[in-house]
């Protein structure tokens, strides 16, 4: 798999349009991937690090969903093959919490991109409140049947199964 570098960010966006293309010419001018991840919508980095790999397995296998990679992480940490529901996993206009990969990951690449974001690697996105955990259980349609079969405090796996399902169902 494609060695990325992963780190937690914030970032204020005032026009997506051009926020994404900026981010574009960056990967295209460092020959990086730069796919960004709405934090609010991921269970932590093990989510991440899973819609990545999947994404990356696709592309070496000529079996990806989309025309892009980024796109793909997005379908895969989505666990859809919607779109427009994917588009949600990434950032979005306004305030932004986002795990910010860089695949592979470039020293130059990232010191392009600090003027876009401040760091927020100091901050506990894996543990996951009860809201976040019943914002995933809603996300995801995870029932509470299931919820209790396996514990609450499993939540994260049942979304890792969700990601890895994309790949069954392709």
């Amino acid at each position: 798999m494609q060695s990325c570098g992963i780190h937690q960010v914030r970032v204020h966006i005032e026009d997506l349009d051009d926020f994404l293309w900026a981010i574009r010419e960056i990967a295209t001018h460092r020959n990086t991937h730069i796919v960004l991840f709405n934090a609010r919508h991921m269970a932590g980095r093990a989510h991440v690090e899973s819609a990545l790999r999947h994404a990356f397995r696709a592309r070496e296998q000529g079996a990806m969903i989309s025309s892009r990679v980024e796109m793909d992480a997005l379908l895969y940490a989505a666990g859809s093959r919607q779109i427009v529901h994917a588009m949600s996993f990434g950032v979005q206009r306004g305030e932004n919490a986002a795990y910010l990969c860089l695949c592979p990951d470039r020293a130059e690449a990232w010191s392009d991109l600090q003027p876009f974001f401040s760091p927020a690697d100091g901050e506990d996105w894996d543990t996951l409140s009860p809201e976040k955990s019943a914002h995933l259980s809603a996300l995801f349609s995870i029932s509470p049947e299931e919820l209790m079969v396996v514990s609450p405090e499993r939540i994260q796996e049942l979304v890792l199964e969700r990601v890895a399902l994309l790949e069954v169902y392709r």
